[in-house]
């Protein structure tokens, strides 16, 4: 027995219309405008010029968990895929139910905290009161949310190509005003020193939640086509070109902009066009808008689907499950996921949101280790597209509960 989770397909009420590139595009399109165009600033105000070793030190943490997250996958491609990984694993409907409401909180949280990030961007674009700006950013990308999945997905993956060509632009002008940049990189290697090592600690817990989104493609995998194939490798694939990208635009702006003005930024990258022209200046707001506004509308489908996949399996009252016919969306559930990031939004600092995070994801990540690890002791690997040594999850639960613990000192 490969699998102890027994799918009906005919039960199934989402298409499986996402491609492997749509799938990509998905999770750099979170994970990539939810870290870097948001938390850079915060990052920094721990870490100093050391940022980009905090940045290194969330990505190791979130490789093991990656792979752990690319077998599970292909193991049971179903939204609230979380949920369905510890009820195998564990055996516990509660346990289930329980990562199943964090994991969806987590994307609320999350999707509030790139919201406060968006309505900083599109108020220096527009200069309108940025309480406003929240408000209308939540209403409208509920009603893009409900549109359809190949539809929101498909503008989505638009908005992920701007957001990546305003990083190389960051980049660009960065190493083409800064060409001595590349000879200061050796600034970036912190000396053995404890106080140093603590504030570079404390800046990974941040920084970690820039990589929180590559398990969202967990959440949509009964959307996805050849699930059992495509998943892992989107997986992968989204972590290895966000800790490129993270990597070398924290290294640049660090390096380019004060550590003092990133620190108060809430648009941090905004400060590497400060001598700019008014129209670059314009264009990379433009952009860095688009950028964060993509990441709460994939964070708000994620937890739409796992709020709808927890009432699918008759955790959650059905009324949360309810799929529109014209849109084969969870409608309900999406109206839900917006009322609450709304809140959050309007009432909570975004670091307090990317600490709460951050804390949430770990805690989930951690399961979701352990669940495989009980997996590959009591099930048969045979017929299962894609298996990682059993060494991965252990490793992947030991370091996501050191972060952890350390963000709790």
């Amino acid at each position: 027995m490969s699998s102890p989770l027994d799918l009906d397909p005919k039960e199934a009420h989402l298409r499986r219309r996402l491609t492997l590139p749509l799938l990509v595009l998905y999770g750099l399109g979170v994970t990539v405008g939810a870290g870097i165009y948001v938390l850079v600033g915060t990052t920094a105000a721990h870490a100093g010029i050391y940022a980009p070793v905090a940045f290194l030190a969330a990505a190791i943490v979130v490789a093991f968990t990656g792979f752990s997250y690319a077998e599970l996958s292909a193991r049971f491609p179903v939204s609230a895929g979380e949920a369905a990984y510890v009820k195998a694993g564990l055996r516990s409907k509660r346990i289930a139910l329980i990562v199943g409401l964090a994991v969806a909180s987590v994307g609320i949280i999350s999707a509030s905290a790139i919201t406060v990030g968006a309505s900083a961007y599109l108020q220096d674009l527009t200069g309108l009161d940025s309480r406003l700006l929240t408000v209308f950013i939540a209403l409208v990308l509920c009603g893009v949310a409900v549109l359809g999945v190949l539809e929101s997905v498909a503008m989505a993956a638009v908005f992920t190509v701007v957001e990546i060509l305003g990083l190389l632009l960051v980049l660009a002008f960065g190493l083409g005003g800064h060409p001595e940049l590349l000879s200061q990189l050796n600034q970036l290697i912190p000396p053995f020193d404890g106080e140093v090592w603590l504030g570079i600690g404390a800046a990974s817990l941040l920084a970690f939640f820039a990589f929180v989104g590559f398990e969202d493609l967990a959440n949509i995998a009964e959307e996805a086509i050849d699930p059992d194939r495509n998943m892992p490798k989107a997986i992968i694939w989204t972590l290895i070109l966000a800790t490129v990208l993270y990597l070398a635009v924290v290294s640049v702006v660090v390096l380019t902009v004060p550590i003092d003005d990133l620190a108060v930024s809430a648009a941090p990258l905004n400060l590497m066009f400060t001598d700019a022209s008014p129209t670059l200046r314009a264009s990379f707001n433009l952009i860095a808008s688009v950028a964060t506004l993509n990441g709460v509308l994939i964070q708000m489908i994620m937890s739409s689907r796992v709020i709808y996949g927890l009432a699918k399996q008759d955790q959650l009252p059905d009324t949360l499950g309810y799929i529109y016919p014209r849109t084969n969306t969870p409608v309900v559930a999406t109206v839900l996921v917006t009322g609450v990031v709304l809140l959050l939004s309007l009432f909570l600092p975004i670091e307090r949101l990317a600490e709460l995070t951050s804390q949430i994801a770990l805690a989930i990540f951690a399961t979701v280790n352990l669940s495989l690890i009980f997996l590959k002791r009591r099930y048969s690997e045979r017929g299962v597209g894609f298996t990682v040594p059993i060494v991965v999850p252990m490793i992947g639960f030991v370091t996501c509960l050191l972060l952890f613990a350390f963000g709790l000192i």
